[in-house]
């Protein structure tokens, strides 16, 4: 079981940047590839970026890539998500999530603990 805990949200204007955090607790945390989806009301979680548990993997959405940097800290059992250059249509729920499989990592389905989620509006 791992419990996954989001924070670093918040309102910004476009072009500002913000670092989520994402803390987990459990066994094997280490082991897991880490995701960060989003989500906005009305539509489907959208996959934003992925890391091996090595981090020697990592995948980005077309949509954020340039802008989003994510990285993990396995000693500290965190995994971040630096985005810079934020824009409106960046504004969603956040949410971190654990899985098992490199190759599923871009889906949803693929994971199999998320977080509570995190909310990032940006403002125009």
């Amino acid at each position: 079981q791992v419990h996954l805990v989001e924070s670093g949200g918040g309102l910004v204007q476009a072009g500002d940047s913000l670092r989520l955090s994402c803390a987990a607790s459990g066994r094997t945390y280490s082991s897991y590839v880490m995701g960060w989806f989003r989500q906005v009301p009305g539509k489907e979680r959208e996959f934003v970026a992925a890391i091996s548990w090595s981090g020697g993997t990592i995948s980005y959405a077309d949509s954020v890539k340039g802008r989003f940097t994510i990285s993990r800290d396995n000693a500290k059992n965190t995994v971040y998500l630096q985005m810079n250059g934020l824009k409106p249509e960046d504004t969603a729920v956040y949410y971190c999530a654990a899985g098992g499989s490199i190759s599923s990592r871009l889906k949803a389905s693929g994971y199999d603990y998320w977080g509570q989620g995190t909310q990032v509006t940006v403002s125009s």
